[in-house]
């Protein structure tokens, strides 16, 4: 977490240029000067300068018709990477989103006059993503973030809000109507194939798995469980967490853990109240503890090889990266591959890879792809299960959305009712 310290906004001075006798300070390197040193005047300017370059970023304003669009993006940057923190003081995963739609915006003009980027260069952007592979979803987000760049260039006065408005008109790409690839909706992982991951993570993440399905949270906020986070006290537990997706928007998120959620959950509440019940540190201690157990030849003192510097160091909680790659690793272990598509003992990724054909790399691709799953498909599980018991609403409540429409999104809509119906109607 930032500390006050650390936050503390150093104001340059103002200075007194003794052989003319103005009053100037120095901002970016550059001198500006404001009149003889002493008067109301000169103090009144002074402020308005130094409170105009900070809210720019610390960056001094520059003519909007002389600004390049690189100068937009590093102004820009210095506000984002302050302005996207959670309630940790850790960036979220938006400044990713950010980096990643910039990039074919930065490759292409770069060098150009901001204030005369218009539709179509913005046009010229959006078919690049689509070229270069992005799908009609991401080139949407992607040039939504984009408008929002120049919308808060316009905000800090960089640039006339004609150029907004302009680039406000592209619209983004439809379905059927474009050249960009489709991506298939998110649907439930098949419970047979959850099920057969089991022999394959540690028992942190089995329980993980357990709760994304009894309580249909999301996978940040199971892994950045707490003790002091849930409310014992009756016999539903309520989980309020800290951090959350819509946090940022004052929303409260309630997570309920009932008598299932409860009783998998409780050996991991064994620890100080504000650290996460399930740490990668702890897991991994499990882990070479039972390797120990199980090895057969001699073995040589616990941590005698052990870096004192590694490259990698565990953190005090999962990130969903690593969630998703242990899942990842637990269902290539439980559905291997067949011989031939393999990579061969004493045969490095580079030759393994070498060694198979377009062919077969497709076929890979294909074996895996009819086995995967991914945290984000126990939440539909879950959701599709309470939109079939329980209706649409209980199901809104629990998924902890605002809109009952971002409900159907999640859960699968209850077909069997419907065939019975046209059955009775005939």
């Amino acid at each position: 977490m930032r500390t006050v310290e650390s936050t503390k906004i150093q104001t340059p001075k103002l200075r007194h240029h003794k052989a003319t006798g103005q009053a100037y300070v120095v901002l970016n390197g550059h001198a500006i000067y404001f009149g003889r040193y002493g008067t109301e005047e000169v103090m009144e300017n002074y402020h308005k300068t130094v409170a105009e370059w900070l809210s720019c970023g610390k960056q001094v304003a520059v003519e909007g018709a002389d600004i390049t669009l690189n100068e937009i993006l590093a102004r820009f940057w210095v506000h984002a990477e302050n302005y996207y923190r959670g309630p940790d003081g850790k960036p979220t995963t938006e400044l990713d989103g950010l980096r990643y739609a910039f990039r074919p915006l930065s490759k292409l003009y770069a060098n150009t006059a901001a204030a005369s980027f218009g539709p179509r260069c913005l046009r010229a952007v959006q078919q690049n993503m689509v070229e270069i592979g992005w799908c009609r979803n991401n080139v949407n987000r992607s040039l939504s973030r984009i408008k929002m760049l120049f919308k808060w260039a316009v905000s800090q006065e960089l640039l006339q809000s004609s150029v907004y408005h302009a680039l406000s008109t592209v619209p983004g790409l439809r379905m059927g109507r474009s050249d960009a690839r489709e991506t298939e909706p998110t649907k439930p992982a098949l419970q047979e194939y959850i099920d057969a991951t089991k022999p394959y993570v540690s028992r942190h993440m089995w329980t993980i798995i357990q709760l994304q399905l009894l309580t249909a949270a999301r996978p940040s906020e199971i892994l950045k469980m707490r003790p002091c986070d849930i409310d014992r006290s009756g016999k539903i537990w309520v989980c309020s967490p800290a951090a959350h997706k819509t946090a940022h928007h004052g929303h409260d998120r309630k997570i309920y853990l009932g008598p299932r959620s409860q009783e998998i959950l409780m050996p991991f509440l064994f620890r100080e109240p504000e650290a996460y019940c399930f740490s990668p540190i702890e897991a991994n201690t499990e882990r070479m503890a039972k390797l120990r157990a199980e090895r057969v030849t001699p073995l040589n003192k616990p941590g005698r090889f052990k870096k004192d510097n590694p490259k990698w160091k565990l953190g005090a909680c999962y990130d969903v990266a690593a969630y998703r790659l242990a899942i990842t690793r637990a269902i290539e272990r439980a559905f291997p591959a067949p011989e031939h598509l393999r990579q061969g003992s004493g045969e490095t990724k580079r030759e393994w890879r070498k060694r198979l054909s377009k062919k077969e790399k497709a076929e890979l691709k294909a074996w895996y792809k009819q086995y995967h799953w991914h945290p984000h498909q126990l939440r539909h599980n879950a959701a599709t299960f309470l939109r079939k018991e329980f209706g649409l609403e209980t199901a809104r409540i629990i998924l902890g959305h605002r809109s009952a429409a971002i409900t159907e999104v999640y859960a699968e809509l209850d077909q069997q009712k419907a065939m019975e119906a046209v059955v009775k109607v005939g």
